[in-house]
């Protein structure tokens, strides 16, 4: 008998194209797309219609009510705090996979699968962790949180691919996906006004406060924490008479604080919730790389406990952004930057 596998499918070209790769390996493939209250209507279509021209069973799941909780509410709670959040890493773990394993449970299924570009491998300690691809795009980053039980469980077909080679792919099977553009936006906030939407969805209106200098100087008014983030230049609203940049955010006192570009530059940070993926538990000090936003490049520096230290000052080092960190192009651990230690 044919193996079960479930996929989650977003009506893009990655997951569609995935599908029909894990039908070509031989397993009996089931489709997944997860309606969480965000998701438009022409993604359920595409998804449907891909199943269908695929000859896959295509089932909708509404798991809004987690999304909504592990999400939403997160990235809300998160901002009231004067940190920026990185929802797609908190939807990964306690949706996305949690959701789609429950789901393929009842299916009878064992396994799931995404379009992810990344590589599931197993070390030699018998750990399983992802490694970086080498053809242009990589996913390692937002998917740092996975548990062992679900990264042993996950199939990832598109390792050995590039987005040119998919889209070639979908084109020679007659998808209508196949030149379907990449979703850039956070999914529930498709046209980036966040302070409005944070403002509906919490039904709170962020006040206004002070921009101050690193010395506690009042340089005048912002108009609210909600509308910046750390390294930010543009869209200040306020004159100085050279550029400034936001060096930190004070939600205590509803201060934001602002420097030169020099300023935004630190070396060391505390970071929590630390999942080890290739480790049981921390080793004391480690020397790995360390990514810091999605669009960060690795840089060296030395993990100890919760504190890592670059060797080389970082840009805007962010409370809430996701902190991963790699070893050998794998990883070997990921949290959660909780603020800077030193400059």
């Amino acid at each position: 008998m044919k193996e079960k596998i479930v996929i989650g499918m977003s009506g893009g070209v990655d997951s569609s194209v995935a599908a029909h790769l894990l039908k070509e390996q031989g397993y009996e493939v089931l489709g997944v797309t997860m309606q969480t209250g965000s998701v438009p209507e022409n993604v359920l279509q595409d998804a449907a219609e891909v199943a269908a021209m695929l000859g896959i069973p295509h089932y909708v799941i509404d798991f809004s009510r987690e999304f909504r909780h592990y999400v939403m509410d997160y990235f809300a709670q998160s901002y009231s705090q004067g940190r920026t959040p990185n929802p797609c890493i908190a939807c990964n773990r306690y949706v996305k996979w949690e959701s789609l394993l429950n789901y393929a449970e009842k299916l009878g299924a064992e396994l799931v699968a995404t379009g992810h570009y990344t590589r599931i491998m197993q070390l030699e300690n018998g750990r399983y962790t992802l490694q970086r691809t080498t053809g242009g795009k990589d996913q390692t980053y937002v998917l740092y949180g996975l548990s062992q039980d679900q990264l042993r469980r996950t199939r990832m077909p598109l390792y050995n691919y590039t987005k040119d080679q998919i889209r070639e792919i979908a084109r020679g099977i007659g998808l209508n996906v196949a030149d379907k553009p990449d979703s850039q936006e956070i999914c529930f906030i498709p046209d980036q006004d966040y302070a409005g939407w944070l403002a509906r969805h919490t039904g709170a209106t962020m006040p206004e406060g002070n921009f101050v200098n690193l010395e506690g100087k009042v340089l005048g008014r912002h108009k609210g924490l909600w509308h910046y983030t750390i390294g930010q230049r543009k869209g200040l609203g306020i004159a100085l008479g050279q550029p400034a940049f936001v060096v930190e955010l004070r939600p205590q006192t509803n201060e934001v604080v602002l420097g030169t570009n020099e300023d935004v530059f630190a070396r060391e940070m505390l970071v929590e919730d630390i999942n080890y993926v290739a480790v049981a538990e921390g080793e004391g000090p480690v020397r790995l790389d360390a990514q810091i936003r999605y669009a960060h490049r690795p840089a060296p520096g030395t993990l100890n406990g919760n504190i890592f230290t670059f060797d080389e000052p970082q840009r805007a080092i962010t409370p809430g952004q996701g902190a991963v960190f790699y070893r050998d192009n794998y990883i070997y651990a990921g949290g959660v930057v909780r603020n800077v230690l030193g400059k």
